[in-house]
């Protein structure tokens, strides 16, 4: 499969949004990253459309095209009949003219490819005598099949695509041309690089418009009717039943839109349930007119289906038929299956992310995945993390908060911005004499401190660090640092017992007051002791009293 997305991984936030959406869970995590998984994708966009940091990229054939005009060989461009929802105001005409000034030798409608295709679906109908029949035009739904129900393969349209067929008829009427398709299609990138020789290349709106703008060129706001242009009702929902006879009387027909719709069809397919019925299957909501890569991602769908419905005919395009043995398309089963763990090892994992028994499988699905089982699987396939179980996650940051709060020597307080007391730990709690915590929570502050530094905190935004107090009603020296926490919401205090090493320092201060004391006693005997023997010493006795003096310094210093 051609690899049509890339990441940014520097833009990945490890928000899980992509895989919340992704249908098939096609996407890998390692590290905080996102990768997508190439043989599981079914290239459907919205991993591209629903990232909030732009880290999916579309693979941008702008170079590319531009080496093909360069070439030589006629470039003719098969243009999307959703075009006209995406360009308001400009019709094929216009579009040709604007085209033709960035080299292209001509353009044509999709549309003409779609006439062909509904054609063959009618014939399959009336001809071939057939169970149920799949539209095969959207891509990202054969990918789906081909990979996750290859038992339902014989039910896809072996039809090619109106891309295919439309290009393979430009190439029949211009042997040495090349086939440029501009559409709002991720999938169509890897349609075009699997089946080679039919479509030399794929852009999207988004590469035309930016290719425009860059060359200065203005799309001119004209509009052209054409009657015969039904087809232009592919891309809309159940718009290719519009334009088919729908009068085999064995069938029923049916239109469904979106993967999830698409996938419990299959199902349904799969284990029997249906029969007798032609299903045209979009990946898209809104089928093709809500492309993951249509215009500014827009969801206008009523404005868009009106767009298509203003221009498009009633009749169907003049153009040849070819055999019914040129609009054959193979499909092949793609293996894609990760291997699976044994319920012993399921059960480890499981374990392993805090589900010890099925109560505790909350199957909330914020980590992207439906059930916890399913996301063990991925996590044993390599493809997920045990940190993207948000309710693991937080019951692991509340029991280590809930363990250091309970076994912290200091006390710990968080109060709300009314004063009011949000949590207590043990430790707080005795140092205010209360038993349980409930005697408190809830309650204003006032009631076990007083409440002028928190106040102040309150209003200044500021924290007050390490100021050492006395809780005279509590007889207890504490250290305290009280700062806002949650941007001012709420107010953290945490103190320390200091009681201890305050009475220490006023014993050590006791006991230096008593030394000082003895020392001058020492010094006024010894000065009487000098003088009696003054004329004995005589100088010595200055210097005895200076000696002595420093002692007594020394000792206050102390």
């Amino acid at each position: 499969m051609a690899n049509c997305l890339t990441l940014k991984k520097s833009n990945c936030k490890h928000c899980y949004k992509c895989i919340r959406h992704c249908p098939v869970k096609s996407i890998r995590f390692s590290g905080n990253q996102a990768h997508i998984i190439g043989n599981e994708c079914i290239l459907c966009g919205t991993c591209f459309v629903v990232c909030p940091q732009n880290a999916k990229q579309i693979v941008d054939s702008t170079e590319k095209v531009k080496v093909l005009i360069q070439s030589g060989d006629p470039v003719i461009v098969s243009l999307a009949p959703s075009f006209i929802a995406n360009y308001p105001g400009v019709g094929i005409e216009g579009m040709r003219t604007a085209l033709r000034q960035l080299g292209f030798k001509d353009v044509e409608e999709t549309a003409l490819g779609a006439t062909l295709v509904k054609r063959e679906y009618d014939r399959l109908l009336h001809e071939d005598d057939r169970d149920i029949i799949i539209s095969s035009c959207c891509h990202s739904i054969n990918l789906l099949i081909q990979k996750y129900f290859p038992k339902e393969l014989p039910y896809l349209a072996d039809v090619l695509s109106p891309m295919q067929a439309h290009c393979m008829d430009i190439k029949r009427r211009y042997p040495n041309a090349k086939t440029v398709f501009i559409g709002p299609c991720v999938a169509k990138k890897d349609e075009a690089e699997y089946y080679e020789g039919i479509v030399d290349a794929v852009m999207t709106y988004e590469e035309l418009t930016n290719w425009l703008k860059a060359e200065k060129i203005e799309l001119p706001l004209e509009m052209d009717h054409d009657p015969k242009s039904r087809a232009r009702f592919f891309p809309t929902t159940g718009g290719i039943l519009k334009t088919m006879a729908c009068d085999a009387s064995k069938y029923t027909y049916m239109a469904l839109d979106g993967v999830e719709n698409c996938i419990a069809a299959l199902k349904d397919i799969e284990s029997g349930k249906i029969h007798n019925c032609f299903i045209e299957m979009s990946s898209c909501i809104g089928s093709c007119v809500s492309g993951p890569v249509m215009e500014k991602y827009h969801r206008s769908p009523v404005r868009d289906y009106m767009a298509i419905a203003d221009y498009a005919g009633e009749k169907d395009f003049d153009i040849e038929q070819p055999e019914s043995h040129e609009m054959r398309k193979h499909f092949e089963p793609i293996d894609q299956r990760g291997a699976m763990p044994s319920e012993t090892e399921l059960t480890e994992i499981l374990r392993q992310m805090g589900k010890f028994k099925p109560s505790q499988e909350l199957n909330c699905g914020s980590c992207g995945y439906n059930t916890c089982r399913e996301k063990a699987v991925a996590i044993y396939q390599g493809k997920a993390e045990i940190s993207m179980c948000l309710p693991y996650l937080m019951d692991k940051a509340e029991n280590m908060t809930d363990a250091i709060s309970r076994n912290s020597p200091n006390g710990i307080l968080m109060l709300n911005d009314r004063l009011e007391v949000n949590q207590i730990n043990p430790t707080m709690l005795k140092f205010v004499n209360l038993r349980d915590s409930s005697a408190i929570l809830g309650d204003q502050v006032i009631r076990i401190l007083d409440p002028s530094p928190f106040l102040k905190v309150k209003n200044t935004r500021r924290g007050i660090f390490n100021e050492r107090v006395y809780l005279a009603e509590y007889d207890r020296y504490v250290e305290q640092t009280i700062v806002p926490a949650e941007e001012g919401r709420m107010i953290l205090c945490i103190m320390r017992d200091v009681t201890a090493e305050e009475e220490a320092r006023r014993e050590k201060e006791e006991i230096s007051r008593q030394t000082v004391e003895v020392a001058d006693k020492v010094v006024d005997k010894q000065m009487r002791i000098v003088q009696e023997i003054a004329s004995l010493l005589g100088e010595t006795a200055a210097e005895t009293k200076i000696a002595l003096s420093k002692l007594k310094e020394s000792i206050s210093d102390e």
